[in-house]
């Protein structure tokens, strides 16, 4: 929950530490779905190395981050768009097209890109971390169990107001990264 009250509400300030933050999350997400799942300590092993790896590259790449969080952004406001016309999976070359205009327009508008996806972001980690500490499920269980945690339009199970709250907490971070960073 700190880490995604800090992407957040200090997103763009701090962006570097929170590309290091998701870069690591991502990477271990990669790195741990590569093994097989009857093997705990060599998913742990491999979720360290995909994180550590995946920290450095989105540290030391900073315009990719930045073109990534815009083509991220752009896919998924395709995936949603898509799925309020038809009830299948959007055509790949719609969401390839999205992806690229998406960081295209993110190398253009890096600023409000950087605020914006930071914002959802961190509000996405909050709230995932705030219901995992609520359950009274244990952690490895419920991060085993329970799928909707890394899909934010595909709300928990019974918890239809965690898309409301997501983006509630979203544009208030979008606010306040808005009213308190410089205007460069």
């Amino acid at each position: 929950m700190l880490a995604g009250a800090v992407t957040c509400f200090a997103g763009y300030r701090l962006f570097r530490f929170v590309l290091a933050i998701w870069g690591f999350i991502l990477g271990a997400a990669l790195g741990s779905s590569m093994m097989g799942g009857d093997s705990a300590m060599g998913m742990i092993v491999a979720g360290l190395v995909g994180g550590v790896l995946g920290a450095l590259a989105l540290v030391f790449a900073y315009f990719v981050g930045v073109a990534l969080v815009g083509a991220g952004l752009a896919a998924l406001i395709g995936h949603v768009m898509w799925d309020q016309m038809a009830s299948a999976d959007p055509p790949s070359a719609l969401i390839i097209g999205a992806a690229i205009a998406g960081a295209v327009g993110a190398m253009v508008l890096q600023r409000y890109v950087i605020v914006v996806g930071t914002a959802f972001a961190g509000a996405w980690m909050m709230i995932v971390g705030g219901v995992t500490l609520a359950s009274a499920t244990p952690v490895v269980k419920a991060a085993s169990s329970d799928v909707w945690i890394l899909y934010p339009l595909t709300p928990a199970p019974g918890q239809p107001w965690v898309l409301v709250a997501w983006i509630a907490v979203g544009l208030i971070g979008t606010a306040i990264q808005l009213a308190f960073t410089g205007k460069k």
